[in-house]
């Protein structure tokens, strides 16, 4: 399903990049560690026609991936912002959304970083139209039910407490973070505590093959899914454990592109993908995840990464397409951030967040709450 009407090019003028750094609600636990305050690159993008938004989003230490804020923060001023204000002078007749990739192609990975400087470009050129980014992307739906991803806990019992307050405020779909040691004490006590609600974990590559026993544990829970229990670089052996388990096996940190998602399927080291922009490198290649898994037959779901509301405005559009079958981690902003730096946070209504309707990602931002979340800025221009 490719995108239906490309948008027009921009002339692009500057970029302002700024470290954030936005306090979470309460401390998020995985298996890669504790985050207690949310660093991330916000993008902005001036050209001729408005300003455009976007977010990079990379944290603190290479934990999640190999990219990090202070890598992405110099690869962005030293090599990528600079081909793009080459790319989008008024000379070369602007810049198109669509070539953003390509004009970034000949520097390898940093995708995050890819990512939120395409989706500024896109931003500014949808507001200069007047389309929203969920229209242009091809969403089928106005609305997309919310899950929520619930970091490891004190104890079980801890855990239960977290659980019911998310599902008080309405959330149709529970994540769980494990790791070795909590995780089927953890699994079996929301399950015992709440019934058949939709529930799935998520290892962070904790694991390796040698501990299919225990995952296999898991089988009595009738999960959802099992995301990522291996190492990223481990798609044999994420075949190898999927045909020991009953419960689908999701790849997260493996699917790093539209390839990458071809080859997981062929070796059918994953029934299920959860799509992350950020992660792929943008969100026209997530599109391309999409409509090649939805080709295939494969539910799709979209992950979060803690983001602004930015990049969760983002998501909420792409999430709206028709091959997201799956709740994905579009939660409400509140999940997170006592304030963000938009003017209308996400919501939840009745377990579900509306796509964005105002052109481009469909939200403001806060001058005010940008400036005081703000520890570092710089202006390239050409």
């Amino acid at each position: 399903m490719p995108i239906a009407r490309p948008a027009a090019p921009v002339r692009l003028d500057a970029v302002e990049l700024r470290v954030v750094h936005l306090p979470l609600v309460s401390p998020f636990t995985t298996s890669f560690g504790t985050e207690t305050v949310r660093e991330a690159i916000v993008v902005r993008a001036r050209t001729a026609g408005g300003d455009g938004w976007g977010e990079i989003v990379t944290q603190q230490a290479p934990l999640y991936s190999s990219e990090y804020t202070q890598g992405a923060w110099d690869v962005a001023q030293r090599f990528l912002v600079p081909a793009l204000l080459d790319a989008g002078s008024s000379a070369s007749g602007g810049l198109s959304p669509e070539d953003v990739s390509a004009v970034l192609e000949p520097f390898v990975g940093h995708r995050m970083v890819k990512a939120g400087l395409e989706l500024a470009v896109l931003d500014a050129a949808l507001r200069a139209e007047g389309r929203p980014l969920g229209e242009y992307l091809g969403a089928t739906v106005d609305r997309v039910p919310s899950g929520v991803s619930v970091g490891i806990q004190r104890d079980p019992a801890a855990l239960v407490d977290v659980v019911a307050g998310y599902l008080d405020e309405g959330y149709v779909r529970i994540k769980i973070k494990i790791k070795p040691g909590r995780d089927v004490a953890d699994t079996a006590a929301v399950r015992d505590a709440f019934g058949a609600i939709a529930l799935q974990v998520d290892a962070n590559s904790a694991y390796t093959l040698a501990d299919a026993d225990t995952l296999a544990e898991l089988d009595r829970f009738d999960l959802l899914l099992i995301e990522q229990p291996l190492q990223e670089d481990d798609i044999v052996d994420h075949a190898a454990l999927a045909a020991r388990l009953r419960t689908p096996l999701c790849l997260d940190e493996s699917i790093v592109s539209a390839k990458a998602a071809r080859d997981a399927l062929a070796l059918r080291a994953a029934a299920i993908i959860n799509i992350k922009a950020g992660r792929v490198g943008g969100y026209l290649e997530a599109v391309r995840v999409h409509d090649l898994c939805r080709e295939a037959g494969v539910p799709v779901w979209c992950g979060g990464m803690l983001e602004t509301g930015i990049g969760r405005a983002a998501n909420a559009a792409l999430a709206a397409l028709p091959g997201f079958t799956l709740p994905g981690d579009v939660s409400a902003s509140s999940r997170f951030y006592a304030r963000d730096i938009v003017r209308d946070p996400i919501v939840l209504e009745d377990g579900y967040v509306r796509v964005p309707t105002a052109p481009g990602i469909g939200v403001e931002i806060d001058p005010v709450a940008l400036d005081d979340a703000t520890v570092a800025r710089v202006e390239l221009r050409r």
